[in-house]
């Protein structure tokens, strides 16, 4: 593959890899605007470069992949998906432009939220960051995907299930994972193995269900649930009340003295719908450039 794909604007593709440098598994480039995407097509891994060649206002990216063992047609619209291109920027940025967040969606206007490429890697990604400061948390993560996964044309696969699966606990203590959390990782893996949780399946279904499926697992709660739903199906619609960072972000943004309570957040999120997620997303992103409320 190696085609020029143009989509509607706008979309600020930099804003977007910025926030992917925080993951020291990335292969981001920032100057060139660019990043090598590992994506399993059909459980065939399949490395995509994406390079960004147009503006905010008219996007446009060169791709390039060696599609010689997968479908060219499923590998362009797992990039799509993965890359939101699309999700309508415009009709979204109407809808907030009455709302009390407004000036979040002035100031990350087309700012994508990009998903992470492999479903698995999504939820394990998603387990090991709990409770954790976010520097720890990345930390944790490098050293699972460096150890037990794979090195392909210089970007991290995260392992396979098939491998977690059969890992000892002591291999993730080992790594610093407290043993529960070790425990976690690898007895979900074996539930994924054993054909009891089907993440494939997971795609097709209301995000109540893929809540509640992913909850009956141990080591599961909301605050994962959530993630997998925005982060891995890219679902539009979610906003994580008990994540720390959008308890902050809530906090610098409306300049209230102490952070503002769940319930709070639950009665005020109401108004954001049908797009709770992109008001999460640009609530994270003022904590690293403030925005206030107008």
């Amino acid at each position: 593959m190696d085609i020029v794909k143009e989509i509607k604007g706008p979309y600020d593709f930099d804003q977007g890899l910025k926030r992917l440098t925080i993951d020291p598994i990335q292969n981001v480039d920032i100057n060139n605007r660019s990043i090598k995407v590992p994506l399993f097509i059909e459980n065939t891994p399949v490395v995509a470069n994406v390079t960004a060649l147009g503006t905010i206002e008219n996007p446009k990216f060169h791709i390039q992949a060696n599609t010689s063992m997968v479908d060219e047609q499923k590998l362009l619209r797992r990039i799509e998906e993965v890359f939101h291109w699309n999700i309508p920027f415009r009709k979204m940025n109407d809808h907030f432009s009455e709302k009390d967040i407004a000036s979040l969606f002035s100031a990350f206007r087309g700012t994508p939220l990009i998903l992470d490429f492999q479903r698995y890697g999504s939820l394990m990604k998603a387990i090991i960051h709990q409770q954790l400061n976010m520097t720890f948390a990345y930390r944790l993560t490098e050293r699972f995907v460096k150890t037990f996964g794979d090195h392909v044309e210089g970007v991290w696969f995260y392992p396979k299930p098939e491998v977690v699966s059969e890992l000892p606990y002591s291999a993730l203590t080992e790594l610093q994972f407290s043993h529960r959390k070790a425990e976690y990782v690898i007895d979900t893996s074996r539930k994924i193995v054993d054909g009891q949780l089907d993440l494939e399946k997971l795609t097709e279904e209301d995000d109540e269900t893929v809540m509640e499926t992913l909850k009956k697992v141990r080591g599961i709660g909301r605050w994962t649930a959530e993630n997998f739903l925005m982060f891995a199906l890219g679902r539009l619609d979610h906003l994580p009340v008990q994540d720390i960072g959008v308890q902050n972000g809530l906090k610098h943004f409306f300049e209230f003295d102490e952070k503002p309570k769940m319930e709070w957040i639950e009665e005020r999120g109401k108004a954001w719908a049908p797009y709770r997620t992109y008001a999460t997303l640009y609530i994270w992103e003022s904590i690293e450039n403030p925005v206030h409320v107008e």
